[in-house]
């Protein structure tokens, strides 16, 4: 389910986390992009065709661009005047005769892309030692292409990429052409399950796919895509991706895009990275040790909490990095290495050792990406768990994930589907609160 964000008012509120980035006065149906990337001089030229619906009153919409010049605005095919300051791209919108009539944006724009400095440090495009990463999150998509850079809007995209020969692209969605021509070679995706911008990535190098086999009765296609040096070890660290799958779909339905992808670039990367339908793993996490084991099973649980059912804003991250942080324990118990309950108890030992002065149903825009909103957001999970027993709880799940597949959802959505799902005599919304709302670490939930 996909929601349409056009019915918002004129008088409107951006997402406090992030108040520099979005609009959601408007909607972008569709992104049609056309890139030119010369890796040697860092340069990326670009045309992107938008399609939009307004909400009703609105003469003007604002994009996300960072780092880019624009050097030509076209609305509807007829050039506008447009203002281009600091991250922020204006133009005006045409009269309309209904409120969702669509509007066609078109944006040509070029030049040495770059991360963008803010809160949460560099984000966006980096130069790699040989090639590029895209790390979207939070605000980092209007690194390499105009956007409406907020989690809760979503779009479909087509995008065709030239780029150095012997250099392969990844991206989310399927590749549906591929030609070369002398020192060039032109790439094309298309992504028709809606995505937020900051999950639309952009990954180059020498890549080389090879295929895992998935789990017995799993569809799901996984490739692993990394430079021939590294192919057996990443083989080795990868190898029971397709059991992860099928131990999530156990634990949460269906997975719910057509494929995955993993990533590996040849530098050491702090963190992985997610985005739609991949994953971006450093060569310092081809390990079969716990740490990269559970890292990769926590990258995979996003496609579920993170890619198809994003939050809308930031503040309700925990609905992402608690079940991927859960995750890595359901991941922990199917492999016999230790039992969720123990991963768990050891998580809450930490909390209990660590300051107890964050909420992290609203841990504010710095502290969002704090450990703690990770593995107490888990512990709320788990805590859900024993409130309403493994198999209601598992069912729970199962329907929401399948109700708001691809959709935006937020906690105030989570908790009516939780009141729909409770037992007699059970109040599953309350137990929510000890954990989100207050500063206080509840006990252990048994």
């Amino acid at each position: 389910m996909h929601r349409n964000h056009i019915t918002h008012p004129v008088e409107w509120a951006p997402d406090p986390y992030s108040p520099h980035t979005g609009d959601f006065r408007f909607h972008v149906v569709h992104y049609e992009l056309e890139l030119a990337c010369k890796l040697g001089g860092n340069r990326l030229d670009g045309t992107a065709i938008l399609t939009i619906q307004a909400a009703p009153g609105i003469d003007r919409a604002e994009l996300d661009l960072v780092g880019l010049a624009v050097n030509r605005v076209s609305v509807n095919g007829r050039k506008v005047t447009f203002k281009h300051r600091q991250s922020r791209l204006s133009f005006p919108l045409p009269p309309r005769s209904e409120a969702n009539e669509p509007v066609t944006v078109e944006v040509r724009y070029g030049g040495n892309p770059g991360p963008r400095l803010g809160p949460w440090g560099d984000v966006g495009w980096e130069e790699l030692e040989d090639g590029v990463l895209v790390a979207g999150q939070p605000d980092g998509a209007s690194t390499w292409f105009p956007c409406n850079d907020t989690p809760g809007e979503k779009s479909t995209y087509r995008v065709r990429l030239t780029t150095d020969a012997g250099y392969r692209p990844v991206m989310p969605g399927q590749l549906i052409s591929r030609r070369r021509t002398a020192s060039r070679e032109t790439w094309e995706f298309e992504e028709n399950a809606p995505t937020a911008a900051y999950l639309a990535t952009l990954q180059i190098g020498r890549y080389e796919p090879f295929e895992l086999t998935p789990a017995a009765g799993s569809a799901t296609a996984i490739t692993v895509y990394c430079t021939p040096e590294l192919r057996q070890r990443a083989f080795t660290a990868f190898k029971h991706q397709g059991e992860m799958v099928a131990a999530f779909e156990r634990a949460y339905g269906p997975y719910p895009f057509e494929s995955y992808g993993c990533v590996v670039t040849v530098d050491n990367l702090e963190i992985p990275l997610e985005a739609q339908g991949l994953s971006v793993f450093g060569d310092n996490h081809l390990s079969t040790a716990w740490e990269a084991q559970r890292l990769i099973a926590h990258e995979l649980s996003h496609q579920w909490f993170g890619n198809s059912l994003t939050v809308r804003t930031w503040r309700d991250l925990w609905m992402h990095e608690g079940f991927a942080c859960y995750s890595e324990w359901i991941w922990s118990e199917a492999i016999g290495a230790k039992p969720l309950m123990e991963r768990a108890w050891q998580a809450w030992a930490g909390l209990r050792s660590a300051r107890e002065d964050l909420i992290i149903g609203h841990p504010g825009p710095q502290d969002m990406f704090d450990d703690r909103v990770y593995k107490r957001g888990a512990l709320t999970v788990l805590a859900l768990r024993q409130e309403m027993g493994q198999e209601l709880f598992t069912n729970m799940v199962h329907a929401w994930t399948t109700e708001h597949r691809f959709g935006s959802v937020s906690r105030t959505d989570f908790e009516e589907h939780l009141r729909r799902w409770a037992a007699p005599g059970s109040d599953p919304v309350a137990v929510l609160v000890p954990w989100l709302d207050q500063a206080a670490l509840p006990d252990f939930p048994v």
